[in-house]
């Protein structure tokens, strides 16, 4: 997991270029560590922060945002929904393809081609996080365009205050006031949001989860 400090990180300006480049590199070269880490991870705190926001009893469209091997993809799909999982790495896509039987679509987070309105829900779990502040804004407007009217968007990211490399990997980390202030730019409102792992000093909670839902756009 990237380690959000500051002074951990060169201070650059790198190009959206190099940035995706270097990140997707990072995936595609550590693709079966990076699975062999994190398929037993319990997120099932996430699972039901996000269902439980969306309608109950439906048959749901769901975008896995930065599916990875596919972990979170299948686990959608064994609830009887209609996942689709999205990565930028090439080697990800492959995995996530075999293990969850999916469509998988292969795209940047920086070069979003999503269908207007094709989905109840988004789930972003450790992916936004990579999506420089300079784009984010544009990021989350994509996002709002692919959702149906109060279709809900999960963010799971580590947090902190800090932008920036980490080895072979760019984030941009947040806390919840300027995450909060984003998603409020980008029409979403926030429902709820929690620090991860559960049960723990703050100071042991690395992640942020933020509960979002598109907000009508007359408003």
């Amino acid at each position: 997991m990237l380690t959000p400090k500051t002074s951990d990180m060169k201070i650059q300006t790198p190009s959206l270029a190099e940035i995706e480049t270097a990140t997707l590199n990072h995936y595609n070269q550590n693709a079966e560590s990076y699975w062999q880490g994190t398929k037993d991870h319990d997120v099932t705190q996430n699972y039901t922060a996000f269902l439980d926001a969306l309608p109950q009893e439906h048959v749901l469209d769901i975008l896995d945002l930065g599916c990875g091997p596919g972990r979170d993809v299948f686990y959608f799909k064994s609830l009887g929904h209609r996942p689709v999982g999205l990565d930028g790495s090439e080697v990800f896509c492959r995995m996530a393809r075999a293990h969850s039987g999916c469509r998988i679509l292969q795209q940047s987070l920086l070069s979003l081609d999503l269908p207007p309105q094709g989905f109840d829900g988004i789930f972003a779990n450790a992916s936004l996080f990579h999506v420089p502040s300079r784009e984010l804004p544009r990021v989350l407007n994509d996002l709002y365009t692919a959702l149906r009217p109060a279709g809900v968007l999960f963010i799971s990211n580590p947090r902190g205050n800090g932008e920036g490399w980490s080895g072979q990997r760019y984030g941009h980390f947040m806390e919840i006031d300027s995450s909060r202030e984003f998603l409020v730019n980008a029409q979403f409102e926030i429902l709820d949001h929690y620090y991860r792992p559960p049960g723990k000093p703050r100071h042991e909670q690395p992640w942020l989860a933020i509960t979002a839902r598109k907000r009508n756009e007359s408003c």
